[in-house]
């Protein structure tokens, strides 16, 4: 709605000063002539905004002109109160002041969007990790959290898969991330001189605050490296494929990149009894052998020829076992 559009540019031009036309548009996924549009409206309605022409021109309020917009919207009340994990939140030590936050933001809400702001809390309760894993013990998370938040360099002892399994670092940590419960911060190594990498924080082992600091690079975005991990990750993971045949009820059990694979070439087979012909992407043999065993008698692998036949020799051991 235009209404709320031209709320939205006067927020970001409060909150991030001098902004171009193209950089409104992109904000607000409109189009250029659009931002000029509602600059003219903005205008015609006697808000106090100006625009420079030049290479370092753009759109910006009057210095001290404050918006005071207390028009927030029932499912925006609800969202700011979802937003909230007091999970992450109490292990970065910012528990209190989440919930005095919250507290403000409640109390500066107009009567009637206060019951849905409560049903939120009472109704939503937000808990990341997975079943059947204990949290982590992530005693430095908070220090690491610091320095992140001050651009501080950090000396760490840190555990790592390969040998030697531990080494000495010194990090310039450039943000932390909460995936599935577990803690990670991205940060670039002195020592190596490269591009930053991430590191678990539940493995650092011992850590040591110094007093250099560092800036970050400016065409740095934890959300564009963190997307960009992660694909490369699972790319890693995923190098080999299996054709394999799905029972009708064994494709729901699939997970991640399998089930992915599995809507994405899957076929029913001729015969009327369900079965479904898909390629899968695999880690390994070994990795393989250990997933497709869950699935039981609802998996045949056809393709490789050697994760087929560690299937079936472990197929006949388990009838050598219980016959």
């Amino acid at each position: 709605m235009k209404a709320d559009r031209l709320v939205s540019i006067l927020l970001l031009l409060q909150t991030r000063g001098r902004m171009t036309a193209a950089q409104l548009a992109g904000e607000l996924e409109v189009s250029v002539r659009t931002v000029y549009r509602d600059v003219e409206a903005l205008h015609t309605a006697g808000i106090p905004l100006y625009g420079d022409a030049g290479h370092a021109g753009g759109y910006r309020l009057l210095d001290g002109y404050r918006t005071r917009l207390t028009g927030l919207s029932a499912p925006e009340a609800q969202a700011l109160f979802l937003a909230g994990a007091p999970g992450p939140a109490a292990d970065l030590g910012l528990g209190p002041v989440l919930a005095a936050a919250q507290l403000k933001v409640r109390a500066a809400l107009p009567a009637e969007l206060r019951p849905h702001a409560d049903r939120v809390a009472a109704r939503f309760h937000l808990d990341a990790p997975g079943w059947y894993a204990r949290p982590d013990d992530v005693p430095h998370l908070s220090a690491v959290a610091d320095a992140v938040w001050n651009s501080r360099v950090l000396h760490v002892r840190y555990r790592r898969w390969r040998a030697p399994s531990e080494v000495e670092r010194t990090l310039r940590p450039y943000g932390l991330v909460l995936k599935a419960g577990r803690w990670y911060v991205v940060a670039a190594a002195t020592e190596s001189g490269g591009p930053p990498r991430t590191y678990r924080v539940d493995q650092i082992l011992r850590l040591e605050s110094a007093q250099e600091e560092f800036s970050v690079p400016s065409g740095f975005d934890l959300a564009a490296y963190w997307e960009s991990y992660q694909e490369a990750f699972h790319a890693r993971l995923q190098q080999g494929e299996a054709v394999v045949r799905l029972a009708p009820h064994a494709v729901p059990r699939l997970s991640g990149p399998a089930a992915r694979a599995a809507e994405a070439t899957g076929r029913t087979e001729p015969g009327g009894d369900g079965w479904v012909r898909a390629v899968l992407p695999i880690e390994s043999v070994d990795h393989a052998h250990d997933e497709f065993l869950r699935l039981g008698a609802d998996i045949e692998v056809l393709q490789p020829p050697e994760l087929r036949a560690r299937l079936a020799a472990t197929a006949e051991q388990l009838h050598r076992r219980y016959s």
